[in-house]
């Protein structure tokens, strides 16, 4: 099975329709502190011009339950995903459609019971940063949880080497940002394009 593509990190309408165009099943849109962030209204204004059948994702990390639900409503995003600490009992509050992200630690496996109903998404674990740090982790870390039950793997991915993630891991989707980017909220898109190509070459 060929991944499903996800691009995140998306700021502009010009990077979205762009990746759009090129083929990505998804896009991500940061409402959280980041270098890549943006407000609920410009989330809102890019989503209501996208094309259809592309999906759309509203990062969060540790937001109040209630107004991750009325940002949900108000940009009109399919997908939430939850990137800092939430507990179980928060990612239920927003079902359905939510993917919890779990940063992975060095030599650490991912638990493959964590977050029941819950997509999920595999980052790279760091110490002052939610995400999109550019780095990868130990792809051997992902492979039992991949087995089990369908896995977002982020973390570092890029043109490069995203095709040697997917031979070893398998993962249901793949997750990009900065592997994408030639600067930090804007998208090259000619890597865009080399990115999902070597996705889809498989």
């Amino acid at each position: 099975m060929i991944p499903r593509i996800k691009i995140c990190g998306i700021t502009n309408l010009a990077d979205a329709l762009a990746a759009c165009r090129l083929g990505a099943d998804a896009l991500g849109f940061v409402l959280a502190p980041s270098p890549r962030q943006v407000s609920p209204d410009q989330a809102r204004a890019i989503i209501a011009q996208l094309p259809p059948l592309v999906g759309t994702v509203g990062v969060f990390v540790d937001a109040p339950p209630v107004e991750v639900s009325v940002l949900r409503r108000y940009c009109g995003l399919d997908w939430v995903q939850l990137h800092g600490d939430e507990d179980e009992d928060q990612a239920a509050m927003q079902w359905p459609r939510v993917i919890k992200a779990l940063r992975v630690a060095p030599g650490r496996e991912p638990d493959p019971a964590a977050y029941p109903g819950c997509a999920l998404l595999l980052d790279t674990y760091h110490p002052q940063e939610a995400g999109g740090t550019g780095q990868s982790f130990d792809w051997g870390l992902a492979v039992d949880i991949a087995r089990r039950r369908p896995i977002i793997l982020a973390g570092g991915l890029n043109p490069d080497n995203v095709a040697r993630a997917i031979e070893q891991v398998q993962p249901y989707a793949v997750d990009v940002s900065s592997g994408v980017e030639k600067e930090k909220g804007v998208k090259d898109h000619e890597r865009i394009a080399s990115f999902i190509a070597q996705v889809r070459r498989g």
